[in-house]
């Protein structure tokens, strides 16, 4: 396996209030960029990291990602548009021909978990053109219209066969680049994802399990949200290192015995 992920963090993010570009919030004193990044690297299969910064930000985002990742990491940082898809396409021209599996991911989703993205590589290897992670839908999905000026239910949807899909979303690579094309580049219209723009090129794409940590960072409400699990991930962190040094302790004790 063989796998880049493309990671598209030039958008402003206005829906998550006024400061610094989306991507750029730090959770816990580390930009979101950077705890996404290191959760791709984590994964087993990927082999670089392409950021799309913003355009007059690419010096910026190169120098944040090399002061909180290790040296030598396989992380490169190109120009993003003024679209996510834009984004993605930049992204995907710098990819070197050796990488055939293309993953596109969240920036605002830095805590997806590895298995996640493992699953997602290795159902690209099984032969998928295209995979997306996704969770069943849970809440009651209701269709509406504007009757008379009110909206107003019109049936409910059987959400049995509903899914809410996450990233990253994974691509044989000549798809991807062919689905962009097919775009003209620059999105399709009423394709909010890459997995969309393969579905209205007539590619299949098919599901994997996701996860409830990938969820995506969109409103002030989910920066809580993600502060919260940054802080359980560090105290489970904390007990399992007070955890090793407890056996460590145990076993000097032993030997002394």
């Amino acid at each position: 396996m063989n796998a880049v992920v493309l990671v598209p963090a030039a958008g402003r993010g206005e829906r998550l209030g006024p400061g610094a570009p989306k991507a750029l919030r730090e959770l816990g004193d580390i930009p979101m960029l950077v705890h996404a990044v290191r959760s791709l690297l984590a994964a087993r299969g990927v082999s670089a990291v392409v950021v799309a910064a913003p355009p007059d930000g690419v010096a910026g985002v190169r120098d944040l990602l090399d002061a909180h990742l290790p040296p030598g990491s396989p992380v490169r940082v190109v120009a993003g548009g003024s679209t996510r898809q834009e984004s993605v396409r930049l992204a995907l021209d710098a990819v070197s021909l050796d990488h055939d599996i293309v993953l596109v991911h969240d920036a605002a989703r830095p805590f997806v978990p590895a298995e996640v993205v493992e699953a997602v590589i290795a159902a690209v290897v099984a032969g998928a053109d295209a995979v997306v992670p996704a969770l069943p839908v849970v809440d009651t999905v209701k269709e509406v219209a504007a009757i008379d000026g009110v909206e107003t239910v019109v049936r409910t949807v059987d959400r049995s066969l509903l899914r809410a899909v996450q990233t990253p979303q994974g691509f044989r690579r000549a798809v991807l680049r062919h689905a962009h094309a097919e775009a003209g580049g620059f999105g399709a219209a009423g394709a909010t994802d890459d997995a969309g723009m393969v579905e209205r090129a007539g590619g299949t794409v098919v599901v994997v399990p996701g996860s409830e940590e990938a969820f995506k960072v969109t409103r002030p409400f989910d920066l809580l949200l993600a502060r919260a699990l940054l802080e359980r991930r560090a105290a489970a962190a904390d007990e399992a290192h007070e955890d090793r040094d407890s056996g460590r302790d145990s076993a000097e004790i032993d030997v002394v015995r």
